[in-house]
């Protein structure tokens, strides 16, 4: 089982190469709407891809109203 710590990272690694960001700019703490500079439709091509990436499916419901990566990283780690 991945820890919160590997999720994190996983999730930070991915949206660095997805929208071309350097990964050290990234930390868990951040907004994904300002740090990355995206809309709600480039956070969902995001989410499609963590979905992808851990396997899991993200009901919308439980990613409503998440916008930093932690939060993120904690909802994804409920359904692993």
């Amino acid at each position: 089982m991945k820890t919160s710590e590997q999720i994190i990272g996983e999730i930070l690694d991915l949206a660095s190469m997805h929208f071309n960001v350097n990964r050290a700019e990234l930390s868990p703490d951040d907004d994904f709407f300002k740090k990355l500079g995206i809309d709600s439709l480039q956070a969902l091509s995001l989410l499609t891809r963590l979905e992808n990436h851990f396997s899991v499916e993200l009901p919308d419901y439980e990613v409503q109203g998440v916008s930093d990566f932690r939060t993120l990283a904690e909802r994804i780690e409920s359904r692993l």
